[in-house]
């Protein structure tokens, strides 16, 4: 049987026979001429109209192929430990690499679990000790690190491993020692614990130095010459390898970069797994949000009061910013990644060096920021060219869409 479509300037036969071979469609180029005799058959028409007939393939093998890569597989998703072994195999990362990050993800996930049932096995509130920046550690605070420390030295690729909750770096045992120097915030934060609001883990991770590393011993607490050792590699920010956050929320996403721009994994509770969920993550240039805590607004110097004035000032859609301040810097830079806006935390008259510490919360973020093109400074120079003279060195910063701070920089300026 043959069935006859009219186009705007041809009649198309299509044929209905279901043989192995691919379907055809003939192409009449005069179909006036054709018509002119309805009651012809086809085998005449074809005949007398041979010249103006062409025969072509439907649905080739070549373009099936292509309609397949196109449609994407409800099942068809990219964990984090596939992702990462892609990045080896392109020669991105080294073996040893890909076995810390995947490391840190096994301790976001064991401090998610916690955070999920801290009210349940009574884990909120504070542990009664402080930290060496005089800061009040929660119950959190403390095993949060120690779960991070375990995970660390477990991969058997750490030597050094440098935390907010630890008075000064920790040399890994011999027996699991690596060389990869990891620094992080097990819990950033911590105050919103309590209140089951945002919370997250920030790390950064610095290439190994043997000569370094080779004059520590088996102590594994580092004196004050070794202390200047690690501060040494661990300088400046631009000289990450990695950085990375987890946020603990809603969803829990795993925010990662290896010089390769920025990428978001979200977990997935059905499989236990972390699945790629954005790629190539790029800040906007510009944002409508600022996020400042305001309560400190008549602590700071008179140009960032102007700045912030001005933020307030309906702008030309007739729409001042609007501000957003979640106490956790995971939270604000995880929204300004993808919303655009400004974060600062600048010095006032009680914090003269600033609140932020540089090494692994300052740096980590600012390298995040600039691999998805935004900018980061302490409202002089690029956090990420800032050398720490001590491990829990503080500083200002200024961090978010690139038109924001430079907007920021002619008031500072």
């Amino acid at each position: 049987m043959v069935e006859a479509i009219s186009t705007p300037s041809s009649w198309v036969f299509f044929s209905s026979s279901r043989s192995s071979l691919s379907p055809f469609h003939l192409r009449v180029s005069h179909p006036k001429t054709l018509l002119s005799s309805p009651n012809r058959k086809l085998s005449s028409i074809a005949g007398g109209f041979a010249a103006g007939i062409r025969c072509e393939a439907v649905g080739t093998a070549a373009s099936e192929v292509e309609i397949k890569k196109k449609k994407k597989s409800m099942f068809e998703i990219e964990n984090l430990t596939t992702w990462l072994l892609k990045q080896e195999q392109a020669g991105i990362l080294d073996s040893e690499l890909t076995i810390v990050l995947s490391s840190i993800s096994l301790a976001c996930k064991q401090i998610a679990s916690l955070l999920q049932r801290s009210s349940i096995m009574n884990l909120t509130g504070g542990q009664g000790t402080i930290n060496v920046q005089g800061e009040d550690q929660k119950k959190l605070d403390v095993i949060s690190n120690e779960v991070f420390c375990n995970c660390l030295r477990s991969s058997g690729r750490t030597g050094i491993i440098a935390s907010e909750e630890e008075d000064v770096p920790v040399a890994v045992e011999e027996t699991y020692s690596g060389n990869y120097i990891v620094v992080f915030d097990p819990i950033d934060g911590s105050a919103n614990i309590d209140t089951a609001l945002t919370t997250g883990s920030i790390f950064g991770i610095y290439s190994p130095d043997d000569n370094c590393l080779a004059d520590i011993g088996d102590d594994s607490t580092l004196g004050e010459e070794e202390q200047k050792c690690v501060v040494s590699v661990c300088q400046p920010g631009s000289n990450l390898l990695a950085a990375g956050y987890c946020l603990y929320s809603s969803s829990l996403i795993f925010v990662l970069s290896i010089g390769q721009g920025v990428f978001a994994f979200t977990l997935d509770p059905t499989y236990g797994e972390f699945v790629l969920t954005q790629k190539n993550i790029q800040i906007p240039k510009s944002g409508k949000i600022y996020s400042f805590n305001e309560g400190n607004y008549d602590l700071w110097d008179d140009k960032l009061k102007k700045y912030i004035d001005g933020l307030r000032q309906p702008g030309s859609n007739g729409k001042p910013y609007s501000g957003r301040y979640i106490g956790c810097l995971v939270g604000e830079i995880h929204r300004m990644l993808l919303y655009g806006g400004i974060y600062g935390n600048p010095i006032n008259k009680n914090a003269k060096k600033g609140n932020l510490r540089l090494l692994y919360e300052c740096a980590p973020m600012s390298y995040l920021v600039e691999q998805a093109g935004g900018k980061a400074i302490d409202g002089i120079q690029r956090i990420l060219d800032i050398k720490p003279e001590e491990i829990h060195q503080r500083t200002p910063i200024f961090i978010g869409s690139p038109e924001e701070v430079q907007k920021l920089e002619k008031y500072l300026a």
